[in-house]
């Protein structure tokens, strides 16, 4: 099995003390995510978006979608979130990398399973609050 969990990149947390990211609105910076099937090797030692095992589906474009990030907080843990996205069309994906345009990984999300659409393919992120934001530093 490729995906064995949900994971903060490494180069992510490092990236972060460099200052490579700024999740702020109105910055340059672009962040994705790229759907995989089961084929694709992903964990917490993952880089940078990769094309090796990434779903081919109509719908579906290569790299993924841009997705749109909220930050906050104010009460000591400090999170990041996205908007939902979606995908029109028939396809499967057993997970995702969320990643920076043209630098590094993320995180990687892992579905559990597979996932298939029957019109459209569409990620729901938990609320962007402390407690269950998809990315929490405390």
């Amino acid at each position: 099995m490729a995906f064995t969990g949900n994971f903060t990149c490494n180069v992510f947390k490092s990236g972060l003390i460099a200052g490579e990211f700024n999740f702020a609105p109105g910055t340059t910076d672009v962040f994705r995510i790229a759907l995989y099937t089961n084929a694709a090797t992903l964990n917490q030692n993952t880089t940078a978006y990769t094309t090796t095992g990434e779903v081919v589906a109509p719908g579906y474009t290569a790299e993924g979608n841009v997705l749109t990030p909220t930050v906050g907080g104010p009460d000591g843990t400090a999170f990041i979130s996205f908007a939902n996205t979606s995908w029109s069309g028939v396809l499967t994906a057993r997970g995702a990398l969320i990643y920076k345009q043209g630098g590094p990984a993320i995180c990687v999300l892992d579905f559990g399973a597979d996932r298939t659409s029957a019109s459209v393919f569409q990620l729901q992120f938990p609320p962007a609050v402390a407690n269950s934001a998809v990315i929490r530093l405390s």
